[in-house]
C-alpha cells in the first residue's frame, strides 16, 4: 500500500499514538516545468550506494535530453523531464545504477534515432538489453488492437522473467504516466486505466510491490469510475470524522499493553485505499458500513519471536476471532510477504484487525522484490540471498506460473485469461503425501493441485484423498489440507474440469489437452459453416483459391482456417468477403452485434455440455436469471434443457432427481457476444431522489435497466427490483459494488430465485 493511502500514527509502542491525518489521495498532477536536475538525481543514488559510478549516470541523464531534444508531452513539459520521473521514482526504491540509467534511457531507442547497439556501446550490453525489453511493448503492429495488447503482454513477461528491472522500469514509467493521464485525451484514458488495472497493478502486487501497485490501482480506478471513487472518498472523511478518536483509543490500548510487557513496537494506523473498498464491495453483498476492516492497524516489532509474543499478548488480553487468524511468517506468500495477521473483539465489540511483522517484513510488504537491493560482497545489487532467508522465498518464483502459461498456452485470448487470473487470486497452502507444500489460489480444487504436481497427474486424475478421506473432485481446498491424487492409465480430461479448476496452470493444461482432441471436430463445423453461408449467396466453394483469407487471417492451411471459423473466432461473412471480393452479403451473416439471451430456442448456441443433445431445446429459466459467467447445470424436462445458475434457490426441490441433472458451461460465443437479464433487489431509503439516483449509478456502470418494480413499500425503506441487460457476471457484480457506494442505499442482492 502507498504512503499516501496510508495513515501513519508514526510513534513508537511507549508514546501515546497521535489521531489518524487525512490521506491523501493520489491526484493528478498539476502542470509544471520542473524537474530532477542532473545534480540532484545523482545525489539521491549516492545516498544509498555511494560507489556509484556518477560519470555513467551523468552521461545517460545528458544523452537522454539530447536525444530527446523538442519533443513535448501531451502535459506541454518537455518531454525528456518524463524519463527523469521515472528514475526519480526508481531511487525512492534504491534500485541499482544499472536500473536508473535504463529509466533514463527506457524511451530513447523507441522515440529517437538511438539504436541498441549505440546505447551497448555508449553504455553497456546489460543497460541495452534492458531498454530494448522495455521498448518491445510498443513496436508490434499486428492485426487487432486486443491481439496487439495481448502480444505485447506476452512479450513483456518473457523479457522480465529473464531481468526483474525492465518489470520496474515498466511500473515506474506506467506510474508516472498515470499521475499525468488527466492531460490525456479522454477516449484513450478508460484503455489505459484498465490496461493498468488489468496488467500493470496485479504484476507489481505479485513481485510484492504494493506501494505501486496501490497507487496504480487508485489512479486507474478514478480515471474509470470517477463517481465511485468520489463516493468512497466522502465516505471515508465521515468515517474518519465519527472514528478518528475511537481508533486512537485502541492504538493506545495496543501500545500500553506491549509496553508493560517490556516490548518496543511501532503501531501504525492503516485506511484502506479506495480501490481496495470498491473490490471488497464487489465481493461481498453488504454495504459500505458494514465493512469492519476499513480501519486496521500494524504492529512492527523488533525480530520474529517478538512477533510471536506480541501475538500471545493480544490474543490474551483480547478475543480472537478464530478464523480471521492467517500465519503468513512460517508460509510466506509467493511475493515473500510475511507477516501474522489476526482480529480480535475490543471495546464495546469492536472488531480490531492487526499485523504483526518486522521492520524488515514491513518494507518487504510494502517493497517487494526491490527491498532487497543493497550491499554483497563489497557490490550494489539484488541479494538473493537475503530474499530467501528465513524461508524467503525467491521473489522471481511468483511470475514462474505465469511465464509458463505464456510460453505453453493457447491462443491469445486464453493466456491472457489465464495469466491474469494467476496474478490476481489468492493463497491456500496445501501438502502432497510426502509433505511437500504447495501454493495454491484461494478457491483451488484438487485438479488445480494435481496440475501444479504435474500435467500428466492432472490429465489422469480419477479422483482425491483428502486428509486421508476420499472426497469429490469439486471439493474447495483448506490450508492446512493434505491431498493425494488418484490416477488411471488413460486421460479423463474434458470440458466439464473447466468448472473443477480455477487455477491458470490446470485450465490452460486441460484447453492445449481438448484443442488437441477437438481440432477435427471444430474443422468440421467451421466447414460447413462456410459452405452454408456460400450456399446463401449462391457461391460454389469448389476449385477457388482460399489464398486470399489466408493472407486476411494470417494462417496456413484450410483446416487451420476452418478450426478458426469453428471456435468462433472468424465469422464465415468475413471468409466469403476475403474469397470473393465485392459480395454483398445478406444482412444476416453481416450482423457482428450483441445477441440477447432469450428465455427459449436457440439456447444452445450459448450452452454446451458433454451429455446436451444438439436437438434439445435449451430454456434460461426466468428464476435465477442465469448470465455468462455463472457457475450453471441443466434440467431435463421432456425435450427441453432449463439452465439453471448452480446457485438458484429452486434448485433445492429437484435435488433427488440425479437423472434429470446435465452438467453445463457457457460457449465462447456466449462469454464475448451476448447481451443477459439479471435481477437485482436493492433496499434503499424512501426518500426523494433515491430511485432516480440509483437508476444513474446502474447506467454509469454501462446498465441497461429493461423493468422496474417495487417489491415492498414500507414507509422509510424501499425493496425495489431491477431487471438490468448486461454482459456477464462480473458487469452484474460491478453494477452491485457501484449501488452500494451511495449512503442511501442499504443493501444490494441477486435474485437467484
Amino acid at each position: 500500500m502507498s504512503a499516501e493511502s496510508e495513515q501513519v500514527l508514526d510513534k513508537a509502542a511507549s508514546v501515546e499514538p497521535a489521531p489518524l491525518a487525512t490521506p491523501e489521495t493520489p491526484k493528478p498532477a498539476t502542470h509544471r516545468q520542473k524537474f530532477l536536475r542532473q545534480i540532484e538525481l545523482i545525489d539521491r543514488v549516492a545516498a544509498y550506494d555511494p560507489t556509484v559510478d556518477e560519470a555513467m549516470l551523468n552521461r545517460a541523464y545528458v544523452y537522454a535530453m539530447k536525444m530527446h531534444g523538442a519533443q513535448l508531452r501531451a502535459s506541454g513539459d518537455p518531454y525528456f523531464a518524463h524519463p527523469i520521473e521515472v528514475a526519480g521514482i526508481l531511487t525512492d526504491y534504491k534500485l541499482d545504477a544499472a536500473a536508473i540509467a535504463t529509466a533514463l534511457l527506457h524511451d530513447t531507442i523507441e522515440d529517437t534515432p538511438a539504436t541498441y547497439e549505440e546505447i551497448a556501446s555508449k553504455f553497456s550490453e546489460e543497460i541495452a538489453t534492458m531498454v530494448e525489453g522495455v521498448t518491445k511493448l510498443t513496436r508490434l503492429e499486428l492485426q487487432s488492437e486486443y491481439t496487439k495488447s495481448s502480444e505485447n503482454l506476452r512479450k513483456f513477461i518473457l523479457a522480465i522473467s529473464k531481468d526483474i528491472r525492465v518489470l520496474l522500469v515498466k511500473l515506474a514509467d506506467r506510474l508516472h504516466n498515470m499521475r499525468t493521464l488527466h492531460f490525456v485525451a479522454p477516449e484513450k484514458r478508460e484503455r489505459i486505466s484498465r490496461e493498468t488495472l488489468e496488467v500493470y497493478a496485479p504484476l507489481a502486487r505479485s513481485i510484492g510491490c504494493n506501494r505501486f501497485a496501490t497507487e496504480l490501482e487508485d489512479l486507474a480506478f478514478s480515471h474509470i469510475n470517477p463517481l465511485a471513487h468520489q463516493a468512497i472518498i466522502h465516505r471515508l472523511e465521515e468515517m474518519r470524522t465519527e472514528k478518528g478518536s475511537t481508533i486512537a483509543a485502541i492504538a493506545r490500548d495496543v501500545a500500553a499493553k506491549l509496553e508493560k510487557q517490556g516490548m518496543s513496537a511501532r503501531v501504525m494506523g492503516r485506511e484502506k485505499s479506495p480501490y481496495s473498498i470498491w473490490k471488497k464491495l464487489q465481493r461481498k453483498s453488504v454495504g459500505f458500513n458494514q465493512l469492519s476492516d476499513i480501519f486496521a492497524f500494524r504492529v512492527v516489532m523488533q525480530n520474529t519471536d517478538d512477533c510471536y509474543r506480541a501475538l500471545g499478548i493480544i490474543h490474551r488480553t483480547w478475543p480472537c476471532v478464530q478464523e480471521r487468524f492467517k500465519d503468513f511468517i512460517s508460509t510466506p506468500k509467493s511475493n515473500n510477504y510475511k507477516s501474522l495477521h489476526t482480529t480480535v473483539v475490543g471495546h464495546k465489540g469492536t472488531r480490531i484487525e492487526l499485523q504483526i511483522r518486522t521492520e524488515e517484513m514491513d518494507r518487504v510488504a510494502e517493497e517487494g522484490v526491490a527491498a532487497h537491493w543493497g550491499y554483497k560482497n563489497q557490490a550494489y545489487g539484488f541479494d538473493e540471498e537475503a530474499a530467501t532467508r528465513d524461508g524467503g522465498r525467491n521473489p522471481m518464483n511468483s511470475l514462474r506460473n505465469i511465464v509458463n502459461i505464456v510460453e505453453n498456452g493457447g491462443d491469445s485470448e486464453d493466456w491472457v485469461e489465464h495469466a491474469k487470473m494467476e496474478m490476481y487470486l489468492d493463497q491456500v497452502f496445501v501438502f502432497s503425501p510426502k509433505g511437500r507444500l504447495i501454493s495454491l489460489p484461494r478457491g483451488a480444487m484438487p485438479l488445480d493441485f494435481a496440475f501444479a504436481v504435474h500435467t500428466q497427474v492432472g490429465e489422469t486424475a480419477i479422483g482425491c484423498l483428502i486428509n486421508g478421506e476420499h472426497k469429490p473432485l469439486r471439493t474447495v481446498l483448506q490450508n492446512g489440507d493434505q491431498v493425494e491424487i488418484l490416477t488411471g492409465l488413460e486421460s479423463r480430461v474434458n470440458q466439464d474440469w473447466f468448472s473443477l479448476t480455477v487455477t491458470g496452470k490446470a485450465r490452460s493444461a486441460i484447453r492445449r489437452h481438448l484443442r488437441q482432441r477437438e481440432a477435427g471436430d471444430f474443422i468440421k463445423l467451421g466447414k460447413t459453416a462456410i459452405e452454408r453461408a456460400a450456399a446463401q449467396v449462391d457461391k460454389a466453394l469448389k476449385d477457388i483459391s482460399w489464398r486470399p483469407a489466408f493472407e486476411r487471417f494470417n494462417v496456413t492451411s484450410e483446416d487451420e482456417l476452418f478450426e478458426l471459423c469453428g471456435r468462433g473466432k472468424i465469422f464465415p461473412a468475413k471468409i466469403l468477403e476475403a474469397i470473393f471480393p465485392g459480395l454483398k452479403l445478406p444482412m444476416m451473416l453481416t450482423t457482428d452485434s450483441l445477441t440477447r439471451i432469450k428465455d427459449g430456442g436457440g439456447g444452445a448456441a450459448f450452452v454446451r455440455g458433454s451429455a446436451l443433445h444438439e436437438l434439445q431445446t435449451v430454456i434460461f429459466s426466468k428464476c435465477c436469471y442465469p448470465v455468462p459467467g455463472d457457475r450453471i447445470v441443466g434440467f431435463v424436462e421432456g425435450d427441453g434443457v432449463h439452465v439453471h445458475s448452480i446457485e438458484c434457490e429452486q434448485l433445492e426441490a429437484l435435488e433427488a432427481q440425479d437423472e434429470s441433472w446435465i452438467d453445463l458451461h457457457w460457449t465462447l460465443n456466449a462469454e464475448k457476444n451476448t447481451l443477459s437479464v439479471a435481477r437485482l433487489r436493492v433496499n434503499m431509503q424512501n426518500k426523494p431522489g433515491v430511485l432516480g439516483q440509483a437508476c444513474t449509478l446502474i447506467g454509469e456502470a454501462k446498465g441497461n435497466i429493461v423493468n422496474i418494480r417495487i417489491a415492498n413499500k414500507p414507509m422509510d425503506f424501499l425493496d425495489v427490483d431491477f431487471d438490468i441487460e448486461v454482459l456477464d457476471a462480473r458487469h452484474i457484480t460491478n453494477i452491485s459494488a457501484a449501488l452500494r457506494t451511495s449512503p442511501m442505499i442499504e443493501s444490494v442482492d441477486r435474485v437467484r430465485g
